[in-house]
C-alpha cells in the first residue's frame, strides 16, 4: 500500500483541531481521512472499517482515549498516536500501557504530527510486513460472488461495477456479510446496526432490506442472496463455491 493511501482516523472532541489536522494532512497528500468526536464514534468507525493509523485524543466525552484504546488494539495492530494536554509521566506511561505507540502533547505543531504519522506508517506499511501483505479477508473484503463489499474503502461492487450505497444501508449489509448464513430477527438487527435509535420501528429494517436487495439481487422480488426466513427473520446466503 502507498503511504498516502493509508486509512487514517482522527479522534478529538474539538472541531477546530479536527479541521486543522485534516487540512494539514490533506495538504501533505493523504487522501483517506475520517474523523470522530467521541469515544463512541471512534468505536463505531473501527467497527465499520479498518484503519492504518489512529490519532486519539485522551480527554473525550464519555469514554476516554485510554478507555477505548484496548478495544482498538483488539481489532488492529495499527499505530495509535495519543494527542492530549495531559503531560505527566504517569499519563504517558498509561498511554503506552494501554497500547499507544506515540504520545503528543498539546499545544502541538501540526506539521510535527504529520511527520510522526508518516514515520509510524513507514514502519507499519513496510513491504514484507503482515499489514503490507494482508489478504482480501484481512482487508475486510467480503466476496459473495455476485457482489463484493469492501469495508475498508466503504465500497459495494455488483458484477464488478461500483454501486452507490447509503451509509445505513451499507452498515446493515456489512453486518450481514460478517455473519453469513445466520438468521437475525428484526430486533437483533436493530440492536447491532441501529442501537436504540429506531427501537420498535419494524419498517426501518424492512425498508433497508429492500434497498439492499435492489442493489445486490438479480430480481429483488425473488431474492437469491438476502432471504426472508418466515417467522424468524433474515439471512444472507453464502455458498462455498462462487457463481452466485
Amino acid at each position: 500500500m502507498e503511504l498516502l493511501e493509508a486509512n487514517l482516523l482522527l479522534v478529538d472532541d474539538e472541531p477546530a483541531i479536527l479541521r486543522m489536522m485534516k487540512t494539514v494532512l490533506e495538504k501533505e497528500g493523504f487522501k483517506r481521512i475520517e474523523t470522530a468526536a467521541s469515544g463512541e464514534e471512534a468505536i463505531a468507525a473501527c467497527e465499520a472499517a479498518v484503519f492504518d493509523l489512529v490519532v486519539l485524543d485522551v480527554m473525550l466525552p464519555g469514554r476516554s482515549g485510554f478507555d477505548i484504546c484496548p478495544f482498538i488494539r483488539c481489532t488492529t495492530d495499527a499505530p495509535v498516536l495519543f494527542l492530549t494536554a495531559r503531560t505527566t509521566d504517569l499519563d504517558k506511561l498509561t498511554g503506552f500501557a494501554v497500547g499507544g505507540d506515540d504520545y503528543i502533547t498539546k499545544p502541538f505543531n501540526p506539521l510535527e504530527v504529520a511527520a510522526r504519522i508518516k514515520a509510524q506508517l513507514k514502519r507499519y506499511l513496510k513491504p514484507g510486513t503482515a499489514q503490507a501483505t494482508r489478504t482480501a479477508a484481512e482487508r475486510n473484503v467480503y466476496d459473495y460472488g455476485r457482489f463484493q463489499l469492501d469495508a475498508d474503502a466503504g465500497e459495494l461492487r455488483v458484477c464488478g461495477e461500483p454501486v452507490v450505497c447509503p451509509a445505513q444501508v451499507f452498515q446493515l449489509l456489512l453486518f450481514l456479510c460478517r455473519h453469513p448464513n445466520r438468521i437475525f430477527t428484526k430486533s437483533q438487527l436493530y440492536e447491532h446496526v441501529w442501537g436504540d435509535e429506531c427501537l420498535g420501528d419494524d419498517n426501518t429494517v424492512m425498508v433497508h432490506i429492500h434497498r439492499i436487495r435492489e442493489r445486490i439481487e438479480r430480481n429483488p422480488s425473488e431474492p437469491e442472496l438476502l432471504l426472508t426466513v418466515r417467522g424468524l427473520g433474515y439471512k444472507l446466503v453464502r455458498r462455498e463455491e462462487g457463481g452466485l
